[in-house]
């Protein structure tokens, strides 16, 4: 069964989801099949993606218009993509830089598999760069004492580091020279995003 979602920023009635809809349909999704969104593509409260991909079942294809109208960022996507997977449900993506999305074919499967290598990268990226920061402020004898405010750049960290299994919460407050209380204030155990955490980055 193909399964439609759609997903405009404004909540205001000044962005249409017609474009979307027209493209989702001659696709061959049955109207009763759309699911349709209001809100930025940065929240995590969108109802009816959570519905959407509860309602799905093994053997089902999600199509999208495009790929940033299903993904926060790049993570989010990989993530819930690899969730689809495992529950034996395709994507397809119409338009844009991720048609060549298709992960009910090889090919498309190889595409996507390029997208979650990148995000992958990115995490390993962020995570080098902002320890190597660290170290070259201890380097300067910047330690102990009051822990140091949070940053954008230690989120970012706190966000690739949280969400791998091996992470030792201490150790990383340690690294961050924040107190625990503070790391969870920006970012939750699994890694997301918490409302000081959100604030931060968006302010910068």
């Amino acid at each position: 069964m193909l399964i439609g979602y759609m997903r405009v920023s404004k909540t205001d009635g000044s962005q249409s989801t017609d474009l979307q809809r027209d493209a989702l349909l001659a696709a061959g999704v049955d109207p009763s099949k759309l699911y349709e969104d209001h809100a930025s593509g940065k929240k995590d409260d969108r109802p009816q993606l959570a519905a959407c991909l509860k309602g799905m079942n093994a053997g089902d294809t999600l199509l999208v218009w495009k790929l940033d109208r299903l993904g926060r960022d790049l993570r989010h996507l990989v993530n819930t993509v690899h969730d689809l997977t495992e529950c034996g449900i395709g994507l397809k993506v119409l338009t844009g830089e991720g048609a060549a999305i298709d992960t009910t074919t090889a090919s498309g499967k190889l595409v996507f598999g390029i997208f979650a290598a990148l995000a992958e990268f990115e995490r390993a990226l962020i995570s080098e760069r902002t320890v190597a920061g660290l170290a070259s402020a201890r380097a300067r004898g910047r330690t102990g004492g009051r822990p140091y405010k949070m940053t954008p750049a230690k989120v970012r960290l706190a966000m690739a580091a949280m969400g791998q299994p091996e992470t030792k919460v201490g150790a990383l407050c340690k690294e961050l020279g924040v107190t625990r209380q503070t790391l969870y204030r920006h970012v939750s155990p699994t890694g997301e995003l918490r409302p000081d955490g959100k604030k931060l980055l968006k302010s910068k």
